[in-house]
């Protein structure tokens, strides 16, 4: 295809507007960057601060023990996160069932979210991870990583059901009226009409709450899990150096930059299926 004349220059001018943005963002950057290390390097008690939380042979030391406390984290993270998953489904289901009929499981679904939802994630740790044991009651467990992942997994539920919620009722009704005037029964219209389109615009939403757990799994720590966290408290303990915290405090950084870029790149998708752009 040939280009015009007109065409040519229209590219060249967003082509020149491009890279003078690009410059700009690049040296805004770095006036950015040098202000505010001049600023922190210049404190009088940074001379302090730098050893006690930026020792480079303490946190070399402390790295084995907080990666293998990650790779804990990891783990926890990805048990709770297809549970959460199920269990928030099945509750927004729960309340967004229709006649009188199903009014008691409607009310403990709402019971349940209200709850969980206010109830305070540290709190909730406290009560699984000390108050079931204390109850003695054949079947629980005892290990705390359990216990950790369980409580995460009660308050996390409550949470993600409300976003799966409000994307089922975002669905019009005409769908419904229309999976059924072709024969499908309930359950297949919410699980081929509804659910996909559903989940597929509450999408950003899920990530950024998977986001979101991630940092949380490293609260397991407060019921004695071997975690990041704890990892980077023993090895403080050891050198009496704050340095093994930031380690820790990096290593779940890099974890969540993947994961919320991925977020963005799934909202900008489902505004532009929406034509908000």
């Amino acid at each position: 295809m040939r280009i015009s004349e007109l065409q040519r220059e229209r590219l060249a001018y967003q082509r020149s507007r491009s890279r003078r943005s690009t410059l700009v963002a690049l040296l805004s950057t770095a006036v950015f960057a040098v202000v505010g290390y001049l600023t922190v390097t210049s404190a009088p008690g940074w001379p302090r601060v730098r050893e006690a939380f930026f020792d480079v042979d303490t946190a070399w030391r402390a790295l084995p023990a907080v990666l293998e406390g990650l790779w804990l984290n990891l783990r926890v993270l990805v048990v709770c996160g297809v549970l959460i998953l199920v269990l928030a489904l099945g509750v927004a289901a729960v309340r967004t069932l229709r006649g009188p009929v199903w009014f008691p499981l409607r009310v403990l679904a709402t019971a349940y979210v209200d709850v969980f939802r206010g109830l305070p994630l540290i709190i909730l740790l406290y009560l699984v991870g000390f108050g079931l044991p204390a109850l003695r009651l054949s079947g629980v467990p005892n290990d705390y990583v359990v216990l950790g992942g369980a409580a995460l997994v009660l308050g996390y539920t409550a949470y993600v059901a409300e976003v799966f919620r409000a994307g089922i009722e975002s669905v019009h009704p005409s769908q419904v009226a229309a999976a059924r005037s072709l024969g499908l029964d309930p359950r297949r219209t919410m699980r081929l009409v509804v659910l996909p389109q559903a989940v597929r615009r509450v999408l950003p939403a899920l990530l950024n709450d998977f986001v979101s757990l991630q940092k949380d799994c490293g609260l397991i720590s407060v019921l004695g899990a071997v975690d990041a966290v704890r990892a980077a408290q023993i090895e403080q303990a050891k050198s009496f150096n704050f340095t093994p915290y930031v380690v820790a405090g990096l290593l779940f950084v890099l974890l969540a930059v993947p994961s919320a870029r991925f977020a963005d790149a799934a909202a900008r998708r489902a505004e532009r299926r929406q034509g908000a752009r």
